[in-house]
């Protein structure tokens, strides 16, 4: 085998962003993956019916505008986007929905009485969504370049995340909006860490929007697998690399897996001190999945939330709050919080003429073996009813099967590793730059690093500056498409 100056380990959205930087420095760059495909957490695939394909992680993506790798990169010059008018939708019984437009002042008109305190807690971040999005992006040790607007953020995530959270709101809709997106970081509410990923992804939503990929989030990886080809990289498939003495002596290696993985892997380069402080990292809760495919559109009983990119379900904010402690304390929870979203409606490839595709997910506790299928499709139910009457057919992951799908979400748990603020300092160990590991040329680019999980390419391209930087003292290239 040829010896690469850089060798990726996993071909997923950081790993993939680590492999374009490099190449694009001049570098020869050879990436690995274990799975048949390219993707990791961006796979698209065909899991139930054929020609109804389905996303396996991610299938809406804020941070594909957001992000500074992916503007660098012109991903929306290189890819279909479409992003829906309403970003997310909360449904409530009784037909009564939460409805969080792209458009902010069209949000804030549709809470009535909590309009103008959902207008004062985001205007201060959408009218900085640029400095939201550099500071959320990084390494939380980095010092700010941005400290105004740090603190507006810092400000809100105390009232958000403490026992204050209620007193700024009067009705039910406002409150649950914010609930749902805060529950996107599986941790129990309200707490630091669940109220600054909510606060940053909600802050997306109404200045930028949350975004489809056409043609699935597939899209987003094969526009960088190609870019890395276009500049003389390679990819090979089906290696499941187990010691690092398997891969060639590469100047750099790069890892786009878990902290244990990596560990695990390159156990012989790795101090025995630096290993036991990985060991100390910790693995969150996990999701269990369920994909379908339909006959017709799912039926919501409030018509709006039909519009929705996403849509957030599990009644009010006391109740996901509820469901999200039951699931911090090891219980499947009796009322469960569902994530959905059904891309088809804004890209019709995914499915066939006038059929659909739905991808949902819930939270349940680590290591769950439990078929959530009856318990995610009785949430949707609840706010749609005939639902079950579309279903023409699903296929459901435990958190155990998500594992087994990608070895890198222990447990289920997809952010590989842990979200809470502790652990957003030590990522996965304090300090100035988390990508880079005390062994010769070692680098670890996944969500176990900063800044966290999502589809963003950041950790891929922090990894690749750092590995730049210090094994080859070349500075990071131009990404752009032209």
């Amino acid at each position: 085998m040829d010896t690469p100056d850089v060798t990726v380990v996993g071909s997923g959205p950081n790993g993939m962003a680590a492999a374009v930087t490099m190449a694009r420095a001049g570098l020869s760059v050879h990436v690995v993956e274990r799975a048949a495909t390219i993707g990791g957490g961006a796979r698209t695939t065909e899991a139930t019916l054929p020609g109804y394909r389905h996303d396996r992680g991610s299938a809406v993506h804020p941070m594909a505008l957001a992000s500074g790798f992916f503007q660098k990169f012109d991903l929306v010059d290189r890819i279909d986007l479409v992003t829906p008018e309403l970003s997310y939708a909360h449904p409530l019984d009784s037909g009564r929905a939460g409805l969080a437009w792209h458009d902010l002042e069209r949000t804030a008109r549709g809470l009535g009485v909590d309009g103008g305190a959902w207008r004062s807690l985001f205007a201060p971040l959408v009218d900085r969504v640029q400095e939201v999005a550099q500071f959320s992006g990084s390494s939380i040790l980095q010092v700010p370049r941005h400290p105004l607007t740090v603190a507006l953020f810092g400000l809100r995530v105390l009232e958000q995340g403490s026992a204050a959270w209620n007193l700024r709101f009067r009705g039910l809709e406002a409150p649950a909006l914010l609930a749902g997106v805060n529950a996107h970081s599986i941790k129990p509410m309200p707490t630091l860490s669940t109220a600054a990923a909510g606060l940053v992804l909600a802050t997306h939503g109404h200045a930028r929007g949350w975004p489809v990929p056409v043609g699935g989030s597939q899209a987003i990886i094969d526009a960088m697998a190609l870019d890395l080809i276009d500049h003389d990289g390679r990819i090979t498939t089906g290696v499941d690399v187990t010691h690092v003495d398997e891969l060639p002596r590469s100047r750099a290696i790069i890892f786009d897996t878990s902290a244990r993985a990596m560990s695990r892997i390159a156990a012989s380069r790795l101090p025995d001190r630096y290993r036991s402080r990985l060991a100390r990292f910790t693995y969150g809760n996990g999701v269990a999945k369920v994909d379908f495919a339909l006959s017709a559109p799912v039926p919501w009983t409030n018509e709006h939330v039909r519009d929705a990119g996403t849509v957030h379900v599990g009644g009010d904010r006391a109740e996901i709050a509820a469901g999200e402690a039951d699931v911090a304390a090891g219980r499947h929870p009796s009322s469960s919080y569902v994530l959905v979203s059904q891309p088809s409606s804004f890209d019709p490839s995914r499915a066939p003429e006038g059929k659909h595709v739905l991808w949902a997910y819930t939270h349940v506790p680590r290591g769950s073996t439990r078929d959530m299928t009856e318990a995610v499709t009785a949430q949707i139910e609840r706010f749609a009813p005939g639902f079950r009457d579309t279903i023409l057919a699903s296929h459901q992951s435990s958190a155990m099967g998500m594992q087994e799908y990608n070895p890198n979400y222990i447990g289920g748990d997809i952010a590989a590793g842990d979200a809470s603020i502790g652990q957003l300092i030590a990522r996965p160990v304090v300090s100035r730059d988390p990508w880079r590991t005390p062994a010769a040329g070692i680098y670890l680019c996944s969500s176990s690093s900063p800044p966290g999980p999502g589809v963003h390419g950041l950790a891929g391209y922090y990894a690749a500056r750092s590995a730049l930087r210090a094994e080859f003292g070349l500075t990071p290239p131009r990404l752009g498409k032209n």
